[in-house]
């Protein structure tokens, strides 16, 4: 068999170089069941040969309007998205409905700054957070395929949220006294890449950061029992993992007053809080009262246990994704279950 020039063949110039129909050769490379074993391995071998690598998936796609695959738009790197205890617990939500529909599930980082790399191959996006990226946010509002957002709206999209007001509230209600001192360790509050606190630094937009509301929450049930919280006791850390969250913990320990409530706005931080207060032979709660947030199974399991919001994270992505395939167009806010632990116990 002579070997043609270097050129893109195409299945269509295969089929006539071998006197078959380009059905036969398809199937060869995806339908490996319609052909006999004899007829297939003649066929790779020929087009192996001919320097003819399979069908142009690409072409298939655009040709067939639709992928099967659905690309999930992280709010961050996908490498520190898959250490979060409560992405993870979000992706295991989609993927279940993915699967079952006999969809793949693609992971897009929201550390890039667009999606052209993906779009013509992906046949619809779920975006958890709201990308910092505001080329890749405005890239996302412009999609004509099908968008669901997850904490954070955009404009005629539908969209999967909890109050995080609501809960960030009820549930440091079940902590603060008015002669309380409070301390707040936030996550994302501001743009800053170390552990610090806030100060007089401008908030995130509240539109799209779900900690500002979860901060507004906290302020709102510390304000209704007469006391107040000032910014110096404000902590924001960038990432929700167990170092940044650590040293924080440290910090708001080492603080003058030392605090005596510990609102943590994510299970992982109220986790640090507490085994540095342990080890710092603070008993929780007699002497220090701490809530959490997200209800990762490791708050409900550690002694004395965490009272944090449980958000119901797998749920939230099962939703998100029944949401998209069904082409649902309302968005819908999901409850949550508040879980009065022991680590924020009031004395009467």
């Amino acid at each position: 068999m002579t070997v043609p020039n270097k050129r893109n063949l195409t299945l269509k110039d295969v089929a006539l170089k071998l006197g078959t129909s380009t059905a036969t050769i398809s199937n060869a490379f995806n339908r490996p069941d319609q052909l006999s074993a004899k007829k297939r391995k003649f066929i790779l071998e020929a087009c192996e040969e001919l320097g003819f690598s399979g069908p142009n998936k690409a072409a298939q796609i655009l040709r067939k309007g639709k992928s099967n695959i659905i690309a999930l738009v992280l709010a961050d790197s996908i490498d520190y998205m898959v250490t979060d205890p409560v992405a993870n617990s979000f992706i295991e939500g989609v993927s279940k409905v993915l699967k079952e529909e006999g969809k793949h599930l693609l992971l897009y980082s929201g550390d890039s700054s667009t999606l052209t790399d993906v779009e013509d191959f992906v046949d619809g996006f779920i975006c958890y957070g709201a990308p910092r990226n505001n080329e890749l946010l405005a890239n996302i509002q412009a999609q004509r395929k099908p968008v669901v957002t997850v904490d954070f709206n955009l404009v005629n999209r539908p969209s999967v949220n909890i109050d995080n007001e609501t809960s960030a509230y009820e549930v440091a209600s079940l902590a603060v006294k008015p002669t309380d001192t409070v301390a707040i360790i936030g996550l994302r509050l501001i743009e800053a890449n170390t552990t610090c606190r806030i100060y007089d630094s401008p908030l995130l937009d509240l539109e799209k950061c779900i900690t500002r509301r979860r901060l507004n929450g906290f302020t709102k049930a510390i304000e209704e029992t007469g006391n107040s919280v000032q910014n110096d006791m404000i902590w924001h850390i960038p990432e929700n993992n167990h170092k940044y969250a650590k040293q924080a913990a440290l910090e708001v320990l080492s603080a003058h007053p030392r605090p005596n409530v510990v609102l943590c706005m994510s299970d992982l931080v109220a986790i640090e809080v507490l085994y540095c207060a342990t080890a710092a032979n603070i008993k929780v709660p007699e002497e220090l009262r701490i809530t959490g947030f997200d209800g990762i199974n490791e708050a409900l399991r550690v002694s004395p246990s965490i009272s944090t919001v449980c958000q119901a994270s797998v749920q939230k992505g099962v939703s998100a994704a029944t949401m998209l395939l069904s082409g649902v167009k309302e968005s819908v806010v999901l409850p949550c279950e508040i879980k009065t632990g022991e680590t924020a116990a009031i004395d009467d």
